[in-house]
C-alpha cells in the first residue's frame, strides 16, 4: 500500500519526536525508580527525596512557561537538542553531588528546567507540519514514549546501582541531542519541517481571548488534576509498593517496571476509546475521570497486594487516558492560533506546579495520615475531574459528537 507524502512526513517527524521524548521521560523517571535504593542506603530520607522531586517539578513547570513561549519564536532544532544536552550535564551533576543537599537539589532542578525545553516546541512542529489527523497520531507516539519512560527507568534501576542509572540516562540524553540536531537540520533542508506557517496572535489582537474561546480554562484544571496523578503518584509508586505493600526494594522495582509498562499502553487505549466514541473528546475525558475515581475507591478497600496494585494501575491508566486527550488531541488542535508551543507550555506549567506542591504534601502526609488515607485524597482529585469534565451546556451537549480531528 502506497503511503501518502503527508503520511511520510508525519512518520519522519513523529518517530524522531517519540524517541527524543523517550529520553526525556527516562531521565525524569529515574529518581522515582531508584528512590527505594537511595532510602535503603541510609543516606537519604523520604522527606529529602520529596523535596528534591518537588524542586524539580517547580523548575520544570517554570521552564515550561518560559520555554513554551520561547518555542514559538526559536527553531525546535535548537530548543530540543540544547535542552537534551544540558539536561544530561545536570543529571550527571546530581548523581555526583547527591550527598550535598544544596548542590544536588538545584542540579536536579536544572535538569527539569532543561527538559522543559522539549515538549512545547515539539508539539508546535508536529501541529504545524502535519495534517490534523496525523498530528494526533504523532502526539500519540510521544505520549506513549512518555508513559514508557517509567518502565524503562524501572528496568535499568533493577539492574544497576542508582548512580550508574543516572550516568546511563545522561549518555542517552547526549546521544539524542546529537541525533535531534542532525535530523531536524536534515528535515528542514528537505522541506519536511517549515517554520512561520502560523503567526501567533498578539495579545492586543485578542490572543488570550482566542485561547479562552478554545476552552483553555477548562483544560487548565484538567491539566492540574491529571498532572498530579500521572506525575506525583507514579513518582511515589515504587515507595508505595515498598512501604505500604511491604515489598523489598528490588521487588518494588520489578513491580514498578511491570506496572508502568502496562500504564505505557494507556495512550493507545485512550485513542481507541476516543475513536469508538466518535471522536468525542469531552465524553472520553468524563468517562476516564469517572473510572479513575471508582478504581481508587477499590484501591482503598482492597488490601490484597496483587489486586491493590491492579486497581491502582487501572486508576492511573484511566487518569492518563484523560491526560492523553489533553496532550494528543487538545494541544495540537490549537495550531491555527499560532500559539501551540506557548499554550502547551502553560498547560504543562500548571500541571507540574501542581505536581510539585503535591509531591511535598504527599511525602509529609504519609507520616501523618498514612498511605491508606492518601488514596482517598487521590480519589477525591478524580471526583473533581468528573465535575470539571461535565459540560456547562448540559448532558445533551456532552453527547453531541464532535467529529473534528
Amino acid at each position: 500500500m502506497k503511503i501518502s507524502k503527508n503520511a511520510q512526513k508525519a512518520i519522519y517527524i513523529g518517530t524522531l519526536c517519540s524517541v527524543s521524548y523517550l529520553a526525556v521521560y527516562f531521565a525524569r523517571n529515574i529518581l522515582g525508580a531508584v528512590t527505594p535504593q537511595m532510602i535503603e542506603s541510609g543516606e537519604f530520607t523520604t522527606e529529602y527525596i520529596g523535596r528534591v522531586s518537588s524542586l524539580y517539578f517547580i523548575f520544570y513547570a517554570v521552564g515550561q512557561l518560559i520555554n513554551g513561549a520561547i518555542g514559538d519564536k526559536i527553531k525546535a532544532r535548537y530548543m530540543i537538542s540544547f535542552g537534551l544536552f544540558l539536561a544530561g550535564i545536570s543529571n550527571l551533576t546530581f548523581s555526583h553531588f547527591a550527598s550535598d543537599p544544596d548542590i544536588a537539589k538545584y542540579a536536579y532542578g536544572m535538569t527539569g528546567f532543561f527538559l522543559s525545553m522539549i515538549y512545547g516546541p515539539m508539539t508546535k512542529v508536529v501541529a504545524e507540519n502535519t495534517e490534523p489527523i496525523y498530528a494526533t497520531r504523532c502526539s500519540l507516539g510521544y505520549t506513549f514514549a512518555s508513559f514508557f519512560g517509567s518502565p524503562l527507568a524501572g528496568v535499568v534501576a533493577g539492574l544497576l546501582v542508582w548512580q550508574s542509572v543516572f550516568t546511563l540516562s545522561s549518555v542517552f540524553l547526549f546521544i539524542m541531542a546529537g541525533m535531534c540536531f542532525t535530523f531536524f537540520l536534515l528535515f528542514e533542508k528537505r522541506g519536511i519541517i517549515k517554520y512561520g506557517k502560523y503567526v501567533p496572535q498578539k495579545l492586543k489582537e485578542g490572543g488570550i481571548k482566542i485561547l479562552i474561546e478554545h476552552r483553555i480554562i477548562k483544560f487548565t484544571f484538567i491539566s492540574i488534576l491529571t498532572g498530579i496523578i500521572r506525575t506525583t503518584v507514579v513518582f511515589w509508586l515504587p515507595t508505595y509498593i515498598s512501604q505500604y505493600l511491604n515489598f523489598a526494594p528490588d521487588e518494588a522495582s520489578f513491580i514498578f517496571t511491570a506496572a508502568t509498562f502496562i500504564i505505557s499502553l494507556t495512550a493507545f487505549i485512550a485513542v481507541f476509546v476516543y475513536e469508538k466514541l466518535k471522536r468525542n473528546m469531552d465524553l472520553t475525558i468524563l468517562i476516564m475521570f469517572s473510572l479513575s475515581s471508582v478504581f481508587f475507591l477499590l484501591v482503598f478497600f482492597i488490601k490484597a497486594p496483587l489486586f491493590n496494585i491492579i486497581f491502582l494501575v487501572l486508576a492511573i491508566m484511566a487518569n492518563n487516558s484523560a491526560a492523553s486527550m489533553l496532550w494528543s488531541r487538545y494541544c495540537p488542535s490549537l495550531r491555527d492560533t499560532g500559539m501551540v508551543s506557548g499554550a502547551t507550555g502553560f498547560l504543562d506549567f500548571v500541571s507540574y506546579m501542581a505536581a510539585s506542591a503535591s509531591s511535598t504534601i504527599f511525602a509529609d502526609a504519609v507520616s501523618v495520615i498514612g498511605w491508606g488515607n492518601l488514596i482517598l485524597v487521590w480519589m477525591g482529585l478524580m471526583i473533581l475531574g468528573v465535575i470539571v469534565a461535565l459540560p456547562y451546556g448540559g448532558i445533551k451537549k456532552l453527547f453531541k459528537f464532535n467529529k473534528e480531528i
